[in-house]
This record gives C-alpha cells, sequence and structure tokens, in this order.
C-alpha cells in the first residue's frame, strides 16, 4: 500500500528536525543548550521545530516549576526509531552524493 502525503507520520525533511534529532539522541537538553548547539538556528525557528516534534510524538517537553522557568527535551522512544533512519539517510547519501 502507497503512502499519500496526508498518511505520513513524520516531517524529517526539513531543515532542523535532523539537527535537533542528533543534538538530543544521547542527553536531555535545555532551550538555551539546544541553541549553542544549533547556532544557526533563531529561537523561533527552534521553537516551532521542537512543538512540530512534540505534536509528531519524537519528543518530549518537561517544564520544572522553578524560578527561573526551566525547560527540557528529550528524545522519546519514537525519536529514537527516527534516528535509526536518518542513520540510513546519512549512508545512502555518503556512498551516493559525496564524490571524494
Amino acid at each position: 500500500m502507497e503512502c499519500t502525503h496526508g498518511d505520513l507520520p513524520y516531517r524529517i525533511g526539513d531543515k532542523w528536525t535532523a539537527h535537533v534529532l542528533r543534538a538530543l539522541q544521547d542527553v536531555r537538553r535545555r532551550f538555551t543548550e539546544l541553541r549553542s548547539e544549533l547556532p544557526g538556528v533563531t529561537p523561533k525557528v527552534l521553537i516551532e521545530t521542537l512543538r512540530a516534534m512534540e505534536r509528531d510524538g519524537t519528543v518530549a517537553r518537561e517544564a520544572f516549576d522553578e524560578n527561573p522557568p526551566r525547560v527540557e527535551y528529550e528524545l522519546t522512544a519514537q525519536g529514537r526509531k527516527v534516528l535509526g533512519l536518518l542513520d540510513l539517510c546519512c549512508d545512502w547519501a555518503r556512498e551516493n552524493l559525496v564524490k571524494t
């Protein structure tokens, strides 16, 4: 059965999703830590990306009742599965697109 665009469960092709997956692959991070890990992203775009990933179920967000407020992000089990797909895509690109 072929998937239509509306059936696709996850968008990995946008500019920052893969970078966020990699930044969270080994450790949970605060928003400011993610920003420093991804220097080219604006706060607005990072927030939008994290919200979309949270809606997709690949990132979990935990807010702490502290002053100043603290929010941490980590990959869910589903997000960890997407890392495997990302690895396959990177392997394919190295084999087929990178010329030596």
